[in-house]
């Protein structure tokens, strides 16, 4: 059961309007590193776990993500004005105008629309925490693009915001991904020698020795592995 709650996670504000800058930032609403994306990623994937705290790490993580989603909308609404007139826009912000009558809409920065292509989900756990740990990572380098390409003082607030939300993502997942172990594909079964082969197949050089295949293990903050 979902339920919404009226207060948004986190009050979103602007400066000024910048219909340009809303351009930008659709791409975290309805691009394939966007909150969308992830919430429903997070969700699906939950259906298949059976271990209740990572199950439950996944269906909180997911519906936060659709609270962030919300806060992107209201940020791009409030970036986009009121006022339906293409005269003072540059290329690339008309749709805006011609297709929503400004509303936030479910494309990235470039128009083109939210697929459900972007979801990743293999049933395996290992793969998924890994798909997630990922996904958190593009997603704090598009924030971080995004936050140099704007002075707005509210709007930084915001993406900083966010940032670290995902960065806190980012470490329950890994967390999660130390806490299964040798589960599902982390399993070493059926490895033989060719497991261990490095094909140097480019000149000049040998700079990695050969692969030492081992499920990732990831060290916490206090540099102590969990």
């Amino acid at each position: 059961m979902f339920r919404h709650d009226k207060q948004l996670l986190h009050e979103v504000g602007i400066e000024r309007v910048n219909p340009q800058y809303a351009v930008m930032l659709q791409e975290q609403l309805g691009g394939s590193n966007g909150e969308l994306k992830a919430g429903l990623q997070y969700i699906a994937q939950s259906f298949r776990v059976r271990d209740p705290a990572i199950r439950d790490l996944f269906l909180d993580i997911g519906a936060e993500e659709l609270s962030h989603m919300e806060m992107v909308a209201h940020t791009v609404n409030l970036l986009n004005g009121h006022e339906v007139d293409y005269r003072p826009m540059q290329g690339g912000s008309i749709q805006a105008h011609v297709l929503s009558g400004l509303a936030p809409v479910l494309t990235d920065a470039s128009g083109f629309p939210w697929t459900a292509a972007y979801i990743s989900v293999t049933g395996d756990l290992a793969a998924d925490l890994l798909s997630n740990i990922a996904a958190e990572q593009r997603a704090k380098v598009v924030y971080e693009y995004l936050y140099r390409q704007i002075e707005d003082r509210k709007v930084r607030e915001t993406i900083d915001f966010l940032l670290n939300r995902e960065e806190a993502h980012n470490a329950l997942f890994r967390e999660a991904l130390n806490r299964i172990g040798e589960q599902g594909s982390q399993r070493d079964f059926g490895v033989d020698s060719q497991a261990r082969l490095y094909f140097d197949l480019s000149s000049p050089g040998q700079y990695f020795g050969p692969p030492q295949p081992t499920y990732p293990h990831f060290s916490n903050p206090s540099g102590k592995t969990s």
